[in-house]
Parts: C-alpha cells; sequence; structure tokens
C-alpha cells in the first residue's frame, strides 16, 4: 500500500512477486458502491422497466425491475419468478425508497442501485432481504462447508440470507456468531435511519479501500502487508483492533528508505505493461489482448518457444503459461464479461484436457467469479467474469491516475 503527496492511495496484491490486483483511491473519487441511501424516485420508466433514483449525490441511481427484492414484489402481489410484471404497479414517481449502489457509474452511466441489499463483514456477507443460504466457492474443504451452513442455519431468521466468506473457514463458531450478529446491528441502525427520513440521505458508508482490503485479504495466505505511509500504518493498527484481527498486526511492515515502495518491487512498470496489447510469456511465446464491445479476445503464440524437442510439447509448454498468465490477466486488468481465448492449437486430447483443467485451477484463485464455460468445436476456449467496477484502463484514464 503506498500513498503519494496527492494523497491517492494505491493498492497492490503480490503473490511470487507478479502484480495480480490493483486498486486506487482518492478523496475526490470516492466509490459509492456498498452505499445504502434512503432515496426518492424521480422517474419512471416502463419502457425499460425501470426506474431513477435521488439519493442526493450527483447522479441519480438507476433502478431495473430486477434489482427489486422479493419482498417488494411479494409485497405488490406479485410472485419473485413471475414474468412482465409492469414497473409502474411497483414504483411511483415521489416514492421514499431503501437502496443501496451495486456498480458505480462508467462514464456517462449512472451508477447501478439495487434493494438486494448485502453488507460484508469479515465473515459473511448478510442479506437482509433474500431468504438464502451460501458458501464462498474458495472453501474447498467439505467439513468446513458443512459446519458453516449449519452454523448459519441456526443464526438466520426467516426472510435474511448469509453468505459465508473464504476467512470463514479459519474462523471458530463464536468468531461467526459474533460477526453475524455486528451485521444485525449495522441493518438494524440503517432501518431506524430509513424510518425518519424525509429526503434523500446515506444511511450506511461502505468501508473505505483500505479498510476494505484489509477486511477481504487479511488470511493465513497473506506473508506481509507493507505500507509506506506513517499514518495508514497507525490507522492499520487500530483498525485490525477494531475488526477483532489483533493476531494479524505482525503481518504489517512499515516501509522505510529513499527508494519508493512500489518502484522497489517493480509494481509501476507491471502496471504500464499491462495497458500493453501483447503480454510476452516466459518461454518465448505471447498472447494478445484485443477488447471489443461484445466480447474480449485473446489470442495465443507460441513465438519462439524453442526449449522442448518436438513441436507438440512445446505447443503445450505455451498454452499452460498462457492459460496461467490469462487468467493472471483477467484478475488485473478487471476483465469483465465474455472472454474468448484461442490457443494454439493441438492434436493431443490429453493436452487438450492439460489446459482445460489449468484454465480451470487459475481462475478459481480470481476473488470475482470467473468460469471456464466451454470449449467449441473450434476449440475456442469461452470464459466468463463477472462486471466489478471499472477496468484497469478505465480506471486510470477516467480518473486521471499517473500509474
Amino acid at each position: 500500500m503506498t500513498e503519494d503527496g496527492d494523497k491517492r492511495t494505491r493498492v497492490a496484491l503480490l503473490e511470487g512477486g507478479k502484480l495480480m490486483e490493483i486498486y486506487y483511491g482518492h478523496p475526490s473519487h470516492e466509490k459509492l458502491v456498498g452505499n445504502i441511501y434512503r432515496g426518492r424516485i424521480e422517474d419512471v420508466v416502463p419502457g425499460m422497466g425501470s426506474a431513477f433514483v435521488d439519493v442526493g449525490e450527483r447522479k441519480s441511481l438507476f433502478l431495473s425491475l430486477n434489482e427489486l427484492n422479493d419482498g417488494m414484489l411479494e409485497e405488490k402481489g406479485f410472485k419473485p419468478w413471475q414474468a412482465g410484471i409492469p414497473v409502474g404497479k411497483l414504483l411511483r414517481q415521489g416514492q421514499m425508497i431503501t437502496v443501496q449502489v451495486r456498480r458505480d457509474g462508467i462514464g456517462t452511466k449512472n451508477p447501478q442501485g439495487t434493494t438486494k441489499i448485502s453488507i460484508p463483514g469479515r465473515f459473511w456477507v448478510y442479506l437482509p432481504t433474500e431468504d438464502r443460504l451460501g458458501v464462498s466457492r474458495r472453501v474447498e474443504s467439505v467439513r468446513d462447508q458443512r459446519r458453516i451452513r449449519r452454523l448459519a442455519r441456526t443464526l438466520k431468521k426467516p426472510g435474511e440470507g448469509m453468505i459465508a466468506r473464504t476467512a470463514a473457514q479459519w474462523a471458530t463458531d463464536e468468531d461467526l456468531e459474533r460477526d453475524y450478529r455486528l451485521l444485525v446491528e449495522s441493518w438494524d441502525r440503517v432501518g431506524a435511519a430509513a424510518k425518519t427520513a424525509t429526503s434523500p440521505r446515506l444511511l450506511y458508508k461502505a468501508m473505505g479501500l483500505v479498510q476494505a482490503v484489509l477486511r477481504d485479504w487479511m488470511g493465513p495466505d497473506i506473508a506481509e502487508v507493507v505500507v509506506d505511509s506513517p499514518f495508514f500504518y497507525e490507522k492499520i493498527h487500530s483498525f485490525l483492533e477494531y475488526m477483532q484481527m489483533a493476531a494479524h498486526k505482525e503481518q504489517i511492515r512499515l516501509h522505510k528508505g529513499p527508494e519508493p515502495l512500489f518502484a522497489k518491487h517493480d509494481i509501476d512498470r507491471q502496471i504500464q505493461d499491462s495497458l500493453s496489447r501483447r503480454v510476452a510469456l516466459a518461454g518465448g511465446g505471447s498472447i494478445v489482448i484485443d477488447e471489443t464491445e461484445a466480447l474480449i479476445a485473446i489470442d495465443v503464440n507460441t513465438g519462439g518457444d524453442v526449449r522442448h524437442r518436438n513441436q507438440a510439447a512445446a505447443i503445450l509448454n505455451t498454452n499452460l503459461e498462457a492459460a496461467t498468465e490469462i487468467a493472471r490477466q483477467l484478475r488485473l486488468r478487471q476483465i469483465s464479461g465474455i472472454i474468448v481465448v484461442d490457443f494454439v492449437d493441438m492434436d493431443d486430447s490429453q493436452h487438450v484436457q492439460q489446459i482445460i483443467d489449468r484454465v480451470r485451477e487459475e481462475l478459481k484463485k480470481d476473488r470475482v467469479s470467473a468460469d471456464f464455460v466451454d470449449m467449441t468445436g473450434l476449440g475456442l476456449v469461452e470464459i466468463t467474469r463477472k462486471r466489478r467496477g471499472e477496468s484497469l484502463s478505465d480506471m486510470l484514464e477516467n480518473a486521471k491516475f499517473d500509474a
């Protein structure tokens, strides 16, 4: 984590010295995602099945019919799975509504809102308006999954939901229950504030960048957190105390010395490389990434890989390297949507399966939902990745950050 003279904050995640994820924060570019507001519907658009909600920010929230929670539908006599529900039957101009920002506005687009509220904690994501139970796919132990689900069923009330986060697998039952209680208390405060709100206002502010990263990342798989700001160093220690994560204090280290933190770890160069269309592979091959409106196309080239005696082995090696690098680039560039990969053609079916297995294995490391879909008859691999905010290139351009 680093802070420059303009008070911009940059947080980088490295694995084996390689930059995997990068995040930016700035007081003048505060993200709205996660904030909960009491808003007033200023316009209902039947043709789009949506409405615009004034929440007191610069832009109104775009609220689609699909983002109304089940309770709002049932209150009006509709079933959640019912098709063709007129938005005018559910929402009206001037109506006050509690809404959360699910996606920041990109370019000229309005931020997107939802009434399917989610409040993230250390071990749970609390869903006060949805009756469901889930466990992070990164909790691979069946024993842990069963323990977490069993406890969740004893805690949650009818009509509310809980999703166990990755860190839940390392928590005691007492820790899990404490986190749940804190989240319920947060939602109760939101509800109490909403009842007295007569005009658009903020009810709940999501955590800032540094706090959110610590909450989401800190665990036994994080070796150390290095920060170059004495202010953030102290703030992090206080935050860990507040979140009852004091055991992780020993992983926090203050960077000292004349060389900037990001320069020392070669992060700035890796950010610049991530903006390039072509990415070189260690074995001499490369991948070429082209972004279009409809999808992301990635082409794999063998290049000068001559370390193997036969062509099939060289192709397999290039494709394996590419599979690992592609998963990294999706995370680093924050690419979302449909991704189509054209690996170098292989004749051996076992080699093909190795590539599929490698893609699936690497995608599991992604905190954002990313899935292998299929390999087409033409040998193209299809991947989908959920959108979470701006891509890295858009973020750098729109926020005018100099990487």
